[in-house]
């Protein structure tokens, strides 16, 4: 099938183009041979013309659509048939499974970015000496009149109360014994303070950073002679990234949301861990339930990419509709790739339902708190 007749003499097909020696992988070649065995390379020396370069890439595109769409067709018609045939060794009809669900990540958190207008939040962040929760008095803003109004007046009665005037007033006091002399205060934190340490470093980072007294960790070492230690250096890193997050909340989120593709991948093959205990006596291997796991969560994020498509064109809220369905696909593809009854699967999809939602929490988590650092 691959030594087929030459199309036109002109074709990088043609004879007068055949090489001995692929040019990719060195393996080799006889004068029939059109590809390469080694490699799959097309065994030809002629210069890359546009035409040729066109057709390879539409060659390509046809391949790997043909490829998208049978993935597709196996995902959403027929539960489990797709990792049964991935692992039995029919992977060349099918995309693969770890570049497949990147690609859905990285397109329904693109998505979510680009259409969420998160730089209005801006807005609302704290200014200045102001702190987050006063940001919400243009709260008619977000909510309405009405919600806004009520709002403001709960924000209000706060703002009233003797604790939130000594809160205010007792963290002017400590900016202003801060600021008196920044070194002298610092060296005496450990030995005055009943507070945790640590706690009080961040207190004082935030100071000096919300009066533009420093800039970077580095400024505070030359400046003031902090020491230039790892306890130092992550109360600054925590100083700085909360106080950004206070004034510029809407930025961190869109750069939160930027980063959660890689936080699927971090806890997916730690969920197959507990795919794997609660099928331990079956013959799968790890690998198994790891490619089980990357082909459901795909179809969770096609299912989500639809839903959020439908939502955003028709104003409307279909979310629990594809969830519903979610649900059910994957109780059903339980059953058959790991061909057990029903109450051993609703048993084992509770388990692990219930595994999955802790993990993502600790995975979303992990990665707050990496963007506060960063940010």
């Amino acid at each position: 099938m691959e030594n087929l007749p030459d199309k036109a003499k002109t074709s990088r097909y043609s004879f007068q183009y055949r090489a001995t020696e692929c040019l990719n992988c060195g393996h080799p070649l006889d004068i029939s041979d059109r590809y390469c065995p080694n490699c799959s390379q097309a065994n030809s020396t002629k210069k890359l013309s546009i035409k040729d370069f066109l057709d390879e890439f539409f060659v390509s595109l046809i391949s790997y659509d043909s490829k998208l769409l049978k993935t597709l067709g196996a995902l959403l018609m027929r539960p489990g048939k797709i990792t049964k045939d991935y692992i039995a060794g029919k992977r060349v009809s099918y995309t693969n499974p770890f570049r497949f669900l990147l690609s859905l990540t990285i397109i329904y958190f693109l998505m979510i970015n680009f259409t969420g207008n998160f730089s209005e939040w801006d807005k609302y962040g704290a200014q200045e000496d102001s702190y987050f929760i006063e940001s919400l008095y243009d709260s008619n803003a977000i909510f309405g009149i009405e919600e806004g109004a009520e709002i403001n007046r709960g924000i209000d009665s706060i703002n009233q109360t003797p604790d939130y005037d000594a809160f205010k007033l007792r963290i002017k006091k400590q900016d202003s014994l801060i600021l008196a002399d920044p070194s002298e205060y610092f060296k005496n934190l450990g030995t005055v303070s009943k507070d945790s340490p640590f706690s009080k470093k961040q207190e004082f980072f935030t100071t000096l950073l919300r009066s533009d007294s420093i800039y970077d960790f580095k400024d505070a070492t030359s400046k003031y002679g902090v020491a230039e230690t790892l306890g130092n250096e992550l109360a600054f890193n925590i100083a700085n990234g909360l106080l950004k997050l206070q004034s510029r909340p809407g930025s961190f989120i869109s750069t939160l949301i930027s980063k959660l593709p890689f936080a699927v991948f971090f806890f997916l093959p730690v969920f197959a861990l507990f795919i794997w205990l609660a099928y331990i006596r079956k013959k799968y291997s790890y690998t198994d339930h790891l490619i089980f796991s990357f082909h459901n969560t795909a179809l969770l994020f096609i299912l989500l990419i639809i839903s959020y498509l439908i939502d955003t064109i028709f104003a409307v809220s279909s979310n629990w509709i594809f969830l519903t369905i979610f649900s059910l696909y994957l109780l059903q593809a339980m059953r058959k790739f790991y061909d057990q009854g029903v109450f051993k699967t609703i048993v084992k999809y509770l388990f692990l339902n219930l595994i999955f939602f802790i993990l993502s929490l600790f995975a979303i988590l992990i990665v707050f708190t990496g963007n506060i650092f960063t940010y």
